[in-house]
């Protein structure tokens, strides 16, 4: 059952194209990649969902949840859908925190935008949703400069699926990570989807990932999408050459080579 749709997206800054006519869905409870290199427009079609496109950058085609295009909303309908909703996590996870309020007044602020709760039911919550992450309730009174980047990714997904959306939009939301971290931010996330039912459109250049966690992957190039499909289906039998050249330069998926593809099911 489709959650989200895309329909013909594009996006320009001016008379620069930067995607062109991709459409897409996202099914619900699903884990859906959106692969690609930098540069070929993946983020700033994960930024278009969310109506967070930067001011010079303007879309246009469709974008369906529910009964709703959310292209078409104006800001105040758009606020009560991000969040509630429709979530992020971003690779600039630093940026989502403001240095001087500690990990509660951040949980507070969010609560409040979207909840009526007593004080005390938003701190429960609040504290709740960090034990969810594998973290204390005594981060909830630690600031930002506290926590190790790994710490700072766990509240950023306990922030984000606090209030239990129905899509989750996870940017390359380990690059900033080292391996170890990415490991265990991305088994949780797992463990956070099949708890809560959430879907995951998940942004990344790493088939490695791809090949564990996802269920259905797009493959975009220079701003649009050129193979769509099953993760098996894709990485094993791939059908454009640019999706070989990815595939081919992942260590752990093309150092056999792309006659290899036969093998690589999980």
């Amino acid at each position: 059952m489709r959650l989200i749709t895309v329909n013909q997206l594009s996006i320009a800054a001016r008379q620069n194209k930067i995607v062109t006519n991709i459409s897409f869905e996202v099914r619900h409870g699903e884990w859906f990649a959106l692969v690609g290199q930098s540069g070929s427009g993946k983020s700033v079609t994960a930024a278009a969902i969310g109506q967070l496109l930067s001011p010079n950058l303007h879309a246009t085609g469709e974008i369906w949840y529910k009964d709703k295009n959310l292209l078409t909303l104006s800001a105040s309908e758009m606020s009560h859908i991000r969040g509630k909703h429709l979530s992020y996590i971003f690779q600039d996870y630093l940026g989502s925190f403001t240095p001087f309020l500690t990990i509660g007044l951040h949980f507070d602020e969010y609560q409040r935008r979207h909840l009526t709760l007593s004080k005390r039911e938003r701190v429960q919550k609040a504290k709740q949703a960090l034990i969810s992450v594998g973290l204390s309730e005594e981060t909830y009174n630690r600031y930002p400069f506290q926590l190790s980047g790994g710490q700072l990714q766990r509240v950023s997904i306990a922030l984000a699926l606090l209030l239990k959306p129905d899509l989750l939009v996870a940017d390359e939301p380990t690059t900033a990570l080292d391996s170890v971290s990415s490991f265990r931010i991305l088994n949780l996330l797992s463990r956070l989807r099949e708890e809560t039912g959430c879907a995951i459109l998940f942004i990344t250049h790493d088939l490695r990932h791809v090949k564990k966690y996802a269920d259905r992957i797009a493959v975009m190039k220079e701003g649009t999408i050129i193979e769509t499909g099953d993760k098996h289906q894709v990485l094993n039998h791939p059908k454009h050459a640019y999706t070989v050249l990815l595939i081919e330069s992942s260590p752990s998926l093309g150092e056999q080579g792309a006659g290899a593809y036969g093998g690589m099911a999980q």
